[in-house]
């Protein structure tokens, strides 16, 4: 009988293995979803400056009563125009919505809103500091925040009717 050589037996191995990791990665639950440690934890710091005249966003704010979302958001970001009238369906049915302008010109901002209509209840510009304490992967990027100042969700990307109503409509009505 011949022998078997080691090395033979590496290419199936190999392929066990990578067909093991495919498997257990198709389990998750939502295969897009990024993942966030911020989930359950207390809202990071917020180091931002004011937008021209607008209300400024305050770490005070993060810990009032009730549900309240956070959007980074940027006027040269185009799914932010996507989202945008989504953004305005929140802040229309009564939920405060709190923006955060991400390395973006002042000018270019507020003709984004101008343009748009603001549907923020107050704002603040980021240099970049408080998007990597949020640990932001881009914008737009949107937090649920609960009446102690605890992130309940974090969603990367725009925000879309589907996510609405799965995801932040849910958590709105506990």
């Amino acid at each position: 009988m011949a022998k078997i050589k080691p090395l033979y037996l590496l290419p199936p191995a190999i392929f066990v293995g990578l067909a093991a990791m495919m498997f257990v990665g198709l389990q998750r639950e939502n295969p897009d979803a990024l993942p966030s440690q911020m989930i359950g934890r207390d809202a990071p710091k917020l180091t931002v400056e004011p937008l021209a005249d607008l209300p400024l966003l305050t770490a005070e704010d993060l810990k009032s009563d009730g549900i309240k979302i956070v959007n980074f958001w940027a006027s040269w970001c185009a799914p932010c125009r996507v989202e945008h009238p989504n953004i305005m369906q929140l802040a229309d049915l009564g939920i405060p919505v709190y923006g955060v302008n991400y390395k973006d010109k002042t000018g270019q901002a507020m003709q984004f809103l101008d343009s748009l209509k603001n549907p923020y209840t107050k704002i603040g510009a980021d240099k970049g500091r408080t998007g990597l304490d949020w640990g932001l992967y881009g914008v737009p990027e949107t937090f649920v925040i609960d009446g102690n100042g605890t992130v309940l969700l974090r969603h990367a990307g725009p925000v879309t009717q589907a996510v609405m109503a799965n995801d932040i409509l849910p958590l709105l009505s506990q």
